[in-house]
């Protein structure tokens, strides 16, 4: 059993994972840079440790400063959250060289998913569809542009071992793609300190649809339904909703059967999403895996009532599941609203400050994941997400409703945010109708500005 738990994170996740911890009675350490030393994770948990200055490389990013503060604690166990190191293999080969429970999957796992052409290979071999492509990371230009032919265009160039959006560029014709391909191989480069590319069909206007997995040590997995993560700025999700408007209860289950396969092909532990893309003809195709929690968990917590991460500490300390796929029901509907220090009038311009008047809503089925107060400062150095707000209802108008008056009560004063825009993308008729793709947020922002 884990008795003692190093959080290598910050922010929200930091606190939701001490809360959770306190709960099972496991005593929790934080981490913190220079910046965060008032910050709220460092003074829920039982014990601090500055781990480095305010660069995230120097300190959130720093394995040796939180292996060390792991072991000088006495932490039997780190949790990584989401971000910073939370899919970085060789953290997580660090932590089982140095005895310490890592809360996630082993390093092997993480690095066969992390590669995205490593990954699409395991899942064409388990059956499971995935978009006509390379089966090889490429570095030169030319093999590139053979590949891309073959596939056909349009084709999306993507970087092998990265996420987040970077690395990624689309081109509708060959004349397109040598700019295409250097301006995403450049951009990788500075990303992930690695040239390796992959291309592949580049499917338009699709729903980006991810199936929540969970996975014992003993071959028990489960799904707990799907979240639909369709409205995204810059391969950056804005708002996410579960389940999806988009899929029958027989393509659900399809989806869903498919999910828990490429779990099992992987040979996965622990709390994990597979992420599809879904044509408007109900085709879909595995997209990738993310071997970690997701800043959308919430959604999923509600409509299933299981704790994700509760159960990916007691994955991790060895307990089996405690149940089954048959055990599994989705009841309602939840939408979760990402708030941000950001200014959407001014091309999304983060916003950092001192927040000085702070009100969040309640109520029943409303909830809200942050780690802000009054007083807080935002500083520039890391993600601008201030806040989760999440709502559960028994049906998506309802919902809808729900988070239309929940935004309505939010202050965050001092500086400046997207509340206002998230509430005139709650009223959007098209959103609200459920007529929208990967695509939607673009015009969206487009009808925004002609009309202020």
């Amino acid at each position: 059993m884990i008795r003692k738990m190093l959080i290598a994170n910050r922010g929200e996740i930091a606190v939701r994972i001490i809360r959770v911890c306190r709960e099972m009675g496991i005593e929790t350490v934080a981490v913190y840079s220079v910046a965060d030393k008032e910050a709220l994770h460092t003074q829920l948990a039982d014990q601090a440790v500055c781990i480095g200055e305010t660069k995230a490389s120097e300190s959130y990013l720093n394995m040796e400063s939180i292996i060390s503060a792991a072991i000088t604690t006495g932490a039997d166990a780190i949790h990584p959250g989401f971000g910073f190191l939370s899919e970085n293999a060789t953290f997580a080969k660090l932590c089982e060289a140095c005895n310490i429970t890592y809360v996630g999957p082993n390093h092997q796992v993480i690095e066969k998913l992390g590669n995205k052409v490593e990954a699409r290979c395991t899942m064409s071999r388990a059956g499971i569809p995935v978009i006509p492509g390379n089966d090889e990371g490429i570095t030169d230009l030319s093999v590139g542009k053979e590949i891309a032919e073959k596939v056909g265009y349009p084709i999306i160039i993507k970087a092998a071992l990265g996420g987040g959006g970077k690395g990624m560029r689309v081109a509708y014709n060959s004349e397109e793609f040598e700019c295409a391909f250097r301006a995403a191989q450049k951009e990788t480069e500075m990303a992930f300190g690695d040239n390796t590319m992959y291309i592949e069909h580049f499917v338009e206007h699709p729903r980006h649809i991810e199936f929540q997995i969970l996975a014992d040590k003993y071959g028990n997995v489960v799904h707990l339904g799907e979240r639909d993560c369709s409205l995204q700025r810059n391969h950056q999700k804005i708002l996410e909703e579960a389940p999806s408007e988009a899929l029958s209860d027989k393509l659900r289950k399809e989806m869903g059967e498919m999910a828990v396969r490429a779990a099992k092909a992987a040979g996965y532990e622990n709390a994990g999403t597979i992420e599809f893309l879904l044509e408007k003809t109900g085709k879909y195709y595995f997209m990738e895996m993310n071997t970690r929690i997701q800043v959308e968990h919430p959604i999923t917590e509600n409509i299933t009532g299981i704790d994700i991460v509760k159960e990916q500490i007691k994955i991790a300390e060895g307990q089996k599941l405690p149940f089954a796929q048959n055990d599994i029901e989705i009841k309602g509907h939840s939408i979760e609203c990402r708030i941000n220090a950001e200014n959407p009038n001014e091309n999304f311009r983060p916003c950092p400050g001192v927040i000085n008047e702070l009100h969040f809503p309640g109520g029943n089925g409303v909830r809200v994941d942050s780690a802000i107060f009054t007083g807080y400062e935002v500083t520039p150095y890391y993600d601008s997400m201030l806040a989760k707000l999440i709502v559960y209802a028994d049906n998506r108008q309802e919902a809808i409703a729900k988070m239309r008056s929940a935004l309505g009560e939010v202050v965050i004063e001092g500086i400046d945010t997207n509340i206002d825009y998230e509430y005139d993308l709650i009223n959007d008729e098209n959103f609200q109708k459920g007529n929208f793709d990967v695509d939607f947020i673009e015009q969206f922002n487009k009808n925004r500005r002609a009309v202020s």
